[in-house]
């Protein structure tokens, strides 16, 4: 199959290397020319995704059309934020009814828009997935055991996508909750912001767990609230993501958050990283959708607070600790 792949940070060259290695032709579209020429003459993308040899099927273009040219299914992997323009420029390479599998892990600033919803308005004619679940990048370019989610409304368009992405090292698995898996992947890096933060701060096991387990119950609550199934955040796409995320030190979420429970400043730790954390950007769009939706989500104000509103890392913990006593099961 000839495929096409947008967007060459570390995951969608993860993704170009696994679909090459797996027999299709793969075209990888990056915004930046070094990216193009390291990968097309040294076989390795060595700004994003330094260490591994792609599969010699991958080749890297600039030019975005170019890379869309025939494509029988496409995949998305960029930036959350830059998704929509991304794909409003490709809307007239990519053929009527062509599978677009998103991979990119967020919600739209401003519209709250889930990263599938936006696919599909700049690409009404196409057929949307969205693939999620616990998969740091440098692991799939390693060829390690993975296991994902396949989300789609379309039955027949999920089995198709799963079809081509799956792979001795890459199991896929079908869903039709489409909402609950997209959530599942991007409120993820708002917890792993909060358990970085815990962990900068020196607080023990017992805090990461019990954030871990409270932000399983925020992100079901605003699930719930938009039509998703309870039962996918206890999956792959909900509870399996975000242990890796929170956990793994592979995490840039995690990451940032450690940083900040040191005491350094939002500005001073984004500044040394080109690699985007998608938590950051989440952590206001998933307060602003859970107050649009009446859901109390206190462990993304409390995220917001140190991001943006100046509050001191450790007295956020400590305000969170001491909010009103309550069930721990939703009345």
């Amino acid at each position: 199959m000839q495929c096409a792949v947008i967007g060459a940070g570390a995951w969608g060259t993860a993704l170009a290397d696994l679909l090459g290695r797996s027999g299709h032709d793969v075209r990888l579209w990056a915004f930046e020319p070094d990216v193009v020429d390291s990968i097309n003459s040294r076989r390795e993308n060595v700004r994003f995704l330094k260490g591994h040899s792609l599969a010699p099927r991958v080749t890297a273009h600039g030019n975005l059309a170019q890379a869309l040219s025939g494509a029988e299914l496409v995949t998305f992997a960029t930036p959350s934020q830059m998704l929509r323009g991304i794909a409003r420029s490709s809307g007239h390479s990519v053929g009527k009814g062509v599978p677009i599998v998103v991979a990119s892990k967020g919600i739209e600033s401003g519209t709250l828009a889930l990263m599938s919803d936006v696919a599909a308005q700049e690409i009404p004619h196409a057929e949307v997935v969205a693939l999620s679940g616990p998969s740091f990048a440098t692991e799939v370019a390693g060829c390690q055991p993975t296991a994902v989610v396949i989300a789609a409304r379309n039955e027949a368009t999920a089995l198709s996508a799963q079809r081509v992405f799956s792979s001795p090292y890459f199991r896929t698995y079908t869903h039709d909750d489409v909402i609950g898996v997209e959530l599942g992947g991007a409120l993820k890096n708002v917890m792993a912001v909060a358990t970085g933060i815990a962990e900068g701060l020196g607080l023990g096991f017992n805090a990461r767990a019990a954030l871990i387990t409270r932000g399983l119950a925020e992100m079901t609550r605003l699930g719930v609230a938009l039509g998703a199934d309870p039962a996918t955040f206890a999956g792959l796409a909900g509870l399996g993501d975000l242990v890796l995320t929170c956990t793994g030190s592979l995490s840039r979420n995690r990451a940032v958050g450690v940083e900040l429970g040191k005491g350094r400043s939002l500005e001073d730790v984004l500044k040394d990283r080109e690699t985007i954390a998608e938590g950051v950007v989440t952590a206001q769009s998933a307060r602003e959708l859970a107050a649009r939706h009446g859901v109390e989500m206190p462990i993304v104000d409390t995220v917001n607070r140190v991001l943006f509103d100046g509050q001191p890392a450790r007295g956020a913990i400590a305000a969170l600790m001491s909010r009103e006593l309550r069930s721990e099961v939703d009345g």
